[in-house]
């Protein structure tokens, strides 16, 4: 069995660098226990340094005294993937707080991250929360505020879960879920999973192989078609991405499972999902490469298939709006790419839509990537591509790599069409 923990290379800062003077900014007291909900208090994290949390709630441990609680922590300067439940004896009771400081909690939270941590923390594509008004925030934060699946089991991989996924009432109580790696039933014991997995006759996800490239496969799932099993997909993918809306209703959406194939099955790695019918364009709704197969390109490749699949449809695309700044940076980086690379090699003038004609990018995609890099300019009422091959280079190799290449050779597909 192999365990990942997103979290557990990252390198937080301890309390001391914050610069904080706890006398000034405090009033420490007799501590009353069980500590309330909303106290702040310092907590011994795994690098074993103290550093500020917020107690989000609290539950009695059973084999307890009246005053034995376990507590569930943010980490004020850290994204809320890091949230946990701990001990009593991790807090720190002399730095409970009773009266916070407004300049302390302002440098606290506004607290900068190196751009190594930055990467550690958010390494996924994940969205944001940019189309939720303060209000709708607020209410999707306190729904969502306690994680209540710690870890699955998927294949040989235990995963540590990093946000609220809201799963059936039957499985609230449950510290990890075993999941069917082949078609997503999931259940509380270990033993229940083996029993399924003698009877699972499956050894791929459902619906049928659209790529196969070496060892990667991609399959494509019908919604409606394998409810069950896209509605499973859903509930797994809300636990490592914070506010993706899940759909009950799953029968409007195609879903793109990428997999690594060996001699055991096809593992899922990663999967994008798009609407079968999109007025606004979109061909990408959602995506996720799951903890153990991050940072190997299968994000890139993940976007760059859906582009392959606008080309096949005949059709510009463009993902669903709207994007993280973590989201945009990702489409960014891919359109930076295709884009410059084809300046680089044509010859003689191109337009914008030729541009999106031979790469399905959406002409506003197009102006805004190419904007950014200040590559285009606005003369006698159009645009005039700027293109010097020096500054080609520059922007391209900041760009980064393209990740793993679709051989567009291996792609069988035809577009979907609603039967009638």
């Amino acid at each position: 069995m192999v365990t990942t923990s997103p979290a557990t290379e990252i390198d937080l800062p301890s309390a001391a660098s914050l610069g904080i003077d706890e006398a000034a900014s405090k009033k420490v007291k007799t501590v009353g226990l069980p500590l309330e909900v909303g106290t702040r208090v310092m907590c011994r994290w795994r690098d074993q340094n103290l550093h500020p949390v917020k107690v989000i709630e609290r539950r009695k441990l059973s084999s307890g005294g009246t005053n034995d609680y376990e507590y569930y922590v943010h980490y004020t300067e850290f994204n809320r993937r890091l949230d946990e439940w701990v001990k009593l004896e991790q807090l720190d009771l002399k730095t409970v707080e009773t009266c916070v400081d407004e300049k302390m909690e302002d440098k606290a939270t506004s607290l900068k991250m190196t751009r190594h941590q930055k990467r550690k923390i958010d390494e996924t594509h994940v969205e944001g929360h940019e189309e939720l008004d303060a209000a709708s925030l607020r209410e999707h934060e306190e729904f969502t505020k306690v994680k209540n699946i710690a870890k699955i089991e998927l294949g040989r991989y235990e995963i540590d879960t990093w946000y609220f996924s809201p799963f059936p009432p039957e499985y609230n109580d449950c510290f990890k879920l075993y999941f069917c790696e082949f078609c997503l039933n999931f259940m509380k014991r270990k033993e229940q999973l083996q029993r399924h997995m003698r009877k699972c006759d499956l050894k791929h996800p459902p619906g049928d192989e659209i790529y196969r490239c070496g060892t990667l496969s991609m399959f494509e799932v019908d919604g409606k078609k394998n409810k069950v099993y896209a509605q499973n997909l859903c509930y797994m993918a809300k636990l490592f991405l914070d506010h993706k809306t899940l759909y009950y209703d799953v029968d409007l959406f195609l879903f793109y499972i990428l997999c690594e194939c060996d001699d055991r099955g096809c593992h899922m790695v990663g999967y994008f999902s798009k609407e079968k019918h999109s007025e606004e364009s979109y061909n990408l709704a959602c995506i996720l490469t799951l903890p153990p197969y991050q940072r190997k390109g299968y994000g890139k490749f993940l976007i760059a298939f859906s582009y392959e699949l606008s080309k096949k449809e005949g059709k510009v695309g463009t993902p669903e709006r709207p994007l993280s700044d973590l989201g945009l940076l990702s489409y960014r980086g891919y359109w930076t790419r295709v884009l410059l690379d084809i300046l680089k090699k044509h010859k003689g003038n191109i337009s914008i839509k030729e541009l999106s004609d031979m790469t399905a990018i959406k002409v506003d995609d197009i102006l805004s990537t190419l904007q950014s890099l200040e590559l285009i300019q606005y003369r006698k009422g159009q645009h005039v591509i700027c293109a010097d091959p020096k500054v080609l280079d520059r922007h391209l190799k900041a760009a980064g790599r393209g990740g793993l290449e679709v051989d567009v050779s291996k792609l069988i597909w035809i577009p979907y069409k609603e039967q009638s």
